[in-house]
């Protein structure tokens, strides 16, 4: 831990570390022992309680610090490693590392490893962390996710904000169950263009907010937003499913409508010019 807090780098040559940080005078370890062996087996020793280590560490620090866990951010990444990881080589007993899969820095050259990370608002600190096998289906965490999360806060009433991966029928109706409120956009999938172009931004509520990004120019020139609220309703695959009702926040951003006028003029730009390109060749060979 004094390693990765002073110099947070792959733990190799952690001796040569160990001297320049006076870990024999501190602790009393030689740094010569502290070899790649030894790291080795101490991890592997942590492993199979390595997240009683972490879940008492959250809890500790909540209680210490009076940290307000009154909103936790969840959230999952995938880390992609150089490596065969021949599949015979790995231990069931843990997360597999897969080559399928959806890596969020997109090498697909690269077999992966996924975890799930929860930090509170007060203070983005971590609180919750979990590792999951390459080819886990990030939709199917959020419920496990969920019960961590209550039972490290000691209460369901706390709001759980994730990414669009929570909006699933199976996961509203866990966390609807259990009490748990919580904030997550709407999957792009689920809400046909036709539905935003019908809509009509004069009846949208003005929202009195401005983003740390605007607060220092003129009142013109910054972002502004107005606010839509309807319902949202989830069907379950089977008829016996009952309808899940849920609030829906619709946000309009003068930002966001910009940039994307931007890029359909971008784009209409281009088809243009390559139609233009076409039309110069017409009638020829090719």
């Amino acid at each position: 831990m004094a390693s990765r807090l002073t110099s947070p780098a792959p733990l190799v040559r952690v001796g040569d570390w160990a001297r320049t940080w006076a870990v024999e005078e501190v602790f009393g370890i030689t740094p010569d022992l502290l070899n790649d062996d030894r790291l080795a087996r101490a991890l592997d020793a942590i492993a199979p309680k390595l997240e009683v280590v972490a879940g008492t560490v959250g809890a500790r620090a909540i209680t210490e610090f009076g940290i307000d866990v009154s909103r936790l951010h969840w959230d999952m990444t995938s880390m992609s490693v150089h490596g065969a990881f021949p599949a015979h080589d790995q231990d069931e007993r843990y997360p597999l590392v897969a080559c399928n899969g959806h890596p969020k820095d997109r090498r697909l050259d690269l077999k992966q490893i996924q975890t799930g990370l929860a930090v509170t608002a007060d203070g983005g600190i971590p609180v919750h962390a979990r590792v999951f096998d390459g080819a886990a289906a990030e939709v199917s965490q959020v419920v496990g996710a969920m019960n961590d999360l209550k039972a490290m806060a000691g209460t369901p009433d706390f709001l759980m904000a994730a990414d669009s991966k929570l909006v699933s029928y199976s996961n509203i109706s866990a966390l609807l169950q259990a009490g748990v409120e919580f904030i997550a956009p709407v999957p792009a999938a689920q809400i046909k263009d036709e539905f935003y172009a019908a809509l009509d931004r004069g009846r949208a509520e003005p929202v009195d907010w401005v983003p740390q990004r605007d607060e220092r120019k003129p009142e013109a020139e910054r972002e502004t937003y107005r606010v839509l609220e309807d319902t949202h309703t989830l069907t379950g695959r089977r008829k016996s499913d009952p309808p899940l009702t849920m609030r829906r926040i619709l946000i309009h951003s003068t930002a966001v409508a910009a940039g994307q006028q931007a890029a359909r003029a971008k784009r209409l730009a281009k088809a243009a010019a390559d139609l233009d390109g076409l039309t110069t060749a017409a009638g020829g060979q090719h």
